[in-house]
């Protein structure tokens, strides 16, 4: 059965992560690299417990990790289950064109 060979709980988990813009916008932030919360709180313009919960969510899914420094943590993205994002969502890709049934029951 070919839905099978769909990871469909794991897709599920990632695209919820990715189902909200303020986690969209976060993502964005962090292509370039590594960033501070204190930064991203002024470049998102989120109060701290809005974006830790955010952050949280992504974390849990996989894709961005922390590290801590003194009192900061830091995030980055990570590159790996972003390449699995694309793989399982190539996944769902239709494998033939669309025919019409005409007998469908």
């Amino acid at each position: 059965m070919i839905a099978e060979r769909v990871n469909v709980p794991r897709i599920a988990i990632l695209c919820n992560a990715l189902a909200d813009e303020a986690r969209v916008e976060i993502v964005a932030r962090l292509l370039d690299g590594e960033k501070c919360v204190c930064d991203l709180m002024d470049d998102l313009d989120a109060g701290q417990s809005r974006l830790s919960y955010h952050l949280k969510v992504l974390k849990e899914a996989g894709l961005v990790a922390d590290r801590r420094e003194g009192r900061w943590s830091y995030y980055t993205l990570e590159r790996a289950a972003f390449v699995e994002a694309g793989e399982l969502i190539t996944s769902l890709r239709p494998r033939a064109s669309r025919t019409l049934k005409t007998n469908c029951c």
